[in-house]
């Protein structure tokens, strides 16, 4: 999706029925429990956290506005079932609920990537929403809304990107203590270049830990790209 320079942007009178998008893209998923399935990805624009290891960005500012139609026909016309909606945070823009209950209602599979700082019960529970849960090495761990452990359903996925081996532990005391494993599938994910994927691995090894090692597939495929 062309986006266009900030002095062309179209800046509506009624925002009614739009979003401000920063990029609608046609890739591989590369988390969680869709990965590698072609998949249309809807990138809002906007987020109120700064992770300390954040790969887009590029997504906090800019955009362009869409009305739900236009987003619509674009997803359609990747001819895919299956439909991601992302940021930036998506659920801080407060039309992103109307739209995931759209894409629900129009047959796509949709999953939501949105941090555990948001109210997740904004989006439907059709949807499969993967919660990234800030560790202390993210430097956002104060804004995690723990109410949404209450709200998560086996449809549900919840994240940790692991910094260190103290956001390890961290992460493990929090998957019991809440009782995350019996409420949906848990993700570990490396933070790149902070903790090696071997070193990870052996620890969730060691620990007997009941949680799912995912690599960024993507970032192995293309690296570090917007679009991809």
């Amino acid at each position: 999706m062309a986006m266009a320079s900030s002095a062309e942007r179209y800046i509506p009178a009624s925002r009614e029925g739009m979003l401000k998008i920063t990029e609608i893209f046609h890739s591989l998923q590369g988390e969680a429990a869709q990965v590698g399935l072609p998949t249309v990805f809807v990138r809002l624009t906007g987020c109120p956290l700064r992770c300390q290891y954040c790969d887009s960005e590029y997504a906090f500012t800019g955009g362009e506005w869409m009305h739900f139609d236009d987003i619509l026909a674009q997803v359609r016309s990747y001819e895919t079932p299956y439909v991601c909606v992302t940021g930036g945070e998506p659920l801080a823009q407060k039309r992103c609920s109307e739209l995931l209950r759209l894409l629900c209602d129009q047959g796509f599979q949709v999953s939501l990537e949105t941090s555990g700082a948001m109210d997740l019960a904004l989006a439907d529970e059709r949807v499969s929403r993967v919660m990234d849960i800030k560790t202390p090495g993210s430097g956002e761990q104060a804004r995690n809304r723990w109410e949404n452990v209450a709200q998560l359903t086996a449809n549900d996925q919840v994240k940790f990107v692991i910094c260190s081996r103290e956001d390890f532990d961290w992460a493990m005391a929090k998957t019991q203590e809440h009782g995350l494993a019996a409420r949906c599938e848990v993700l570990f994910s490396p933070s790149w270049g902070q903790v090696g994927e071997k070193e990870l691995a052996e620890w969730i090894l060691q620990a007997r830990a009941p949680v799912r090692f995912q690599m960024q597939l993507h970032k192995l495929l293309w690296g570090d790209v917007p679009g991809k």
